[in-house]
């Protein structure tokens, strides 16, 4: 029987983009759910046929289940994942619901925003982390406004942003979090870019997706190990 991964997706800009590609040529098979189409999210893998979780991202915030009620099962998801030791993934608004969950705290980043193509600064347990040993300076796609600003009980920072903030982090025994987006293309940032500014891109909007056009091949070459990494986390 194929390896699976069930995929929570939030928007529809926001999609498993490359780690999709990648982890479809190791053969994975990827269930998507769509919460923002009104497709249930369920609150167990058990019954799924999935062996692990991966949660996207997306413009809301971490608590916003009120107007994105979806959010809720999808933490419930996240918090029974990590209990029961599966592997699991949250990336940029994924790694935040994994945090609330699991009892830490969320909001917006007092440095600002972060966008664009930064380094990954690793902590001396993100050295040794078998999800991103060796990935210390390699670039990150960001595009966010919150951050995690209290880690949950337990968890392990295993990456830093500039001011601090954690940039990565190790939620359980095989369950990661991580603020960037090592799904995203230069395509899809550049979607987003225009998506914020429908008049047109400002100089500094240009300089910034150019600084991500650039970086294609570098972050290519980064991040498709870490999805086959995380494949190899699926029992």
């Amino acid at each position: 029987m194929g390896r699976r991964l069930l995929v929570v997706q939030h928007e529809p800009d926001d999609p498993p983009g490359w780690l999709g590609e990648w982890w479809e040529a190791l053969g994975v098979e990827l269930t998507v759910v769509r919460g923002f189409l009104g497709e249930a999210v369920p609150t167990r893998l058990a019954g799924t046929g999935a062996d692990g979780l991966v949660v996207l991202g997306g413009a809301m915030g971490a608590n916003d289940d009120a107007e994105h009620p979806w959010l809720t099962p999808t933490k419930e998801l996240v918090r029974d994942s990590v209990r029961r030791g599966l592997p699991v993934l949250g990336v940029c608004l994924g790694h935040q619901l994994a945090s609330v969950a699991l009892g830490g705290r969320v909001g917006r980043n007092p440095s600002g925003r972060t966008v664009g193509a930064v380094p990954v600064a690793l902590t001396a347990e993100g050295m040794g982390d078998p999800l991103l040993a060796g990935l210390g300076g390699s670039l990150a796609v960001h595009f966010n406004d919150d951050v995690v600003l209290d880690v949950p009980p337990g968890a392990s920072v295993l990456a830093r942003l500039p001011d601090g903030r954690p940039q990565a982090l190790r939620l359980g025994l095989r369950a990661w979090g991580v603020q960037f987006h090592p799904e995203t293309s230069p395509e899809v940032f550049a979607d987003w870019l225009r998506w914020e500014r429908p008049s047109g891109l400002t100089d500094a909007d240009r300089e910034v997706l150019a600084s991500v056009e650039a970086a294609r091949d570098a972050l290519r070459e980064a991040w498709a190990p870490v999805a086959e990494r995380f494949v190899a986390q699926l029992a």
